[in-house]
């Protein structure tokens, strides 16, 4: 009972003495999930390496993108606006605004893992969503900084190796499109985002990006939409407020009728 009840250490052993935590993780169970995240999400970067070169990029400037970029989501943006023909800037517009979520994430993550500060630059390229989301649910600091570390390695490695092979065969394949692996990018892209839409307004939020995206797509030049589409975000959080704002109006209203009752 006293190994249940002692209380936790940063590094997830209890005060105790005891060598595990009641609810902490074992280390092989934070690496297997870790391992498993990254060795999935890495082996796409071989769909990211052949839209890159099929969209005009060197192989110089593909692997480039992966190795200092670092964020697929951001990369597929980038080089699916460009194979549509937009103007780079606008597609490094898109690319950068969709790296930002990166930041909010590094907020957090900064907390809890309290990395040495000559490893926190470091640290960085590795923040990302796929280590976010792998470390934040983790119970214990020991825990977090393992699943940070085993699938910021695991994916960051994968990512750059299939990003090569995917540059070097696609001259072997030829014409990209004729493969269908055009439709790669936003494949991956929506494989990505996905597991992320758990709430409604979320799933609204996306849904409504969509459409703007698709209705702008055949007035504006490429890239544009996609810029645009993110206004679906105060939009949503708007109407949610004002639904929310109201609820509460007609509770206290009601609550003011029951006491004059």
């Amino acid at each position: 009972m006293a190994e249940q009840t002692a209380p936790l250490r940063t590094d997830g052993a209890p005060a105790g003495g005891s060598s595990l935590a009641a609810g902490a993780k074992p280390d092989a169970a934070v690496v297997r999930d870790a391992l498993g995240v990254g060795i999935a999400v890495g082996l796409s970067g071989f769909a990211f390496g052949v839209t890159s070169a099929g969209s005009g990029l060197s192989l110089l400037q593909t692997c480039a993108l992966s190795l200092l970029v670092f964020t697929g989501a951001s990369q597929f943006a980038l080089v699916g606006a460009l194979s549509a023909g937009g103007n780079p800037y606008t597609a490094a517009a898109g690319a950068f605004f969709l790296g930002v979520r990166n930041a909010f994430y590094g907020l957090r993550l900064s907390q809890l893992l309290a990395l040495p500060r000559p490893l926190r630059p470091l640290a960085a390229q590795w923040v990302i969503d796929e280590t976010t989301a792998v470390t934040l649910p983790q119970p214990t600091r020991r825990a977090a900084r393992i699943g940070f570390t085993v699938t910021g390695l695991t994916l960051y490695v994968l990512w750059n190796l299939t990003t090569l092979v995917g540059a070097l065969g696609a001259e072997a394949l030829g014409d990209t499109d004729a493969w269908g692996l055009d439709a790669a990018s936003p494949a991956v892209f929506l494989a990505l985002l996905a597991p992320m839409l758990k709430s409604t307004t979320e799933r609204v939020t996306a849904g409504l990006a969509v459409l703007l995206a698709l209705g702008l797509l055949p007035v504006l030049p490429a890239g544009v939409p996609v810029l645009l589409s993110a206004l679906a975000a105060p939009v949503v959080l708007f109407l949610t407020g004002r639904v929310k704002g109201g609820g509460a109006g007609k509770g206290a209203a009601t609550a003011g009728t029951e006491g004059g009752r």
